[in-house]
């Protein structure tokens, strides 16, 4: 039988989902914009044009959202410039496990797909992965199921035999709804009990869940 996996990126391959948060935190202190840290929390796993809609629905219409996210993006793209692109612990290590072992692996991230390509060909980590789907691919983002039923579909998976590797609750609940396998490893945010009743397993980290892999904890 074929094995399947499809993780998001953000938070769960790369350590990208706190400084992204931290530059929307830099953003809104410089501009007087408040407390943002719901709406960042809120924000995570959704593609741009959801989080759009999530700024303009506490700002109004009209905040220019775009040059927000913009000026975000490029302060973020400016430290891993400087200092690198930060992978997960364990991301290389379950990459390579998966690779030995026969899996398909993807991608599905609410990041566009440039991103992620250029996230995946900087590490080096590209030829890990069979598909990669990015949040500019699906019109609904997360936490709707779309952007992992269109990853599931490029794989020729179907969804309850595909494990899918969350970070936050969107990811989750998109997941889910998909018919997958959702598996949490918390980065930002922890699980709440709603959350929790979806998940089909929880780990601290890529390196744990490769070894509940190795053990065949996840069959």
């Amino acid at each position: 039988m074929k094995k399947a996996i499809i993780f998001d990126m953000d938070g769960v391959l790369f350590d990208t989902e706190i400084m992204s948060s931290k530059a929307w935190l830099q953003l809104s202190k410089e501009r007087n914009l408040g407390n943002i840290e719901q709406l960042t929390t809120d924000c995570i796993g959704r593609n741009r044009t959801d989080i759009i809609l999530q700024f303009r629905k506490k700002f109004g219409d009209s905040f220019d959202a775009e040059e927000f996210l913009s000026t975000g993006r490029a302060l973020m793209q400016s430290w891993i410039d400087r200092d690198g692109l930060p992978l997960m612990k364990g991301c290389v290590e379950i990459l390579q496990y998966l690779n030995e072992n026969g899996y398909i692996v993807g991608v599905a991230s609410s990041s566009s797909t440039k991103t992620i390509l250029s996230h995946m060909e900087k590490a080096g980590l590209k030829s890990y992965f069979q598909a990669i789907i990015g949040g500019d691919q699906v019109t609904l983002s997360k936490p709707k199921p779309d952007i992992y039923l269109k990853a599931c579909e490029a794989i020729h998976m179907p969804p309850p035999e595909v494990i899918a590797v969350e970070d936050s609750p969107n990811g989750i609940r998109s997941a889910h709804a998909a018919g997958m396998k959702p598996v949490m490893i918390p980065d930002l945010v922890e699980p709440d009990e709603e959350i929790s009743s979806l998940l089909y397993r929880k780990y601290d980290s890529l390196l744990e869940l490769k070894k509940a892999m190795e053990m065949g904890c996840l069959s």
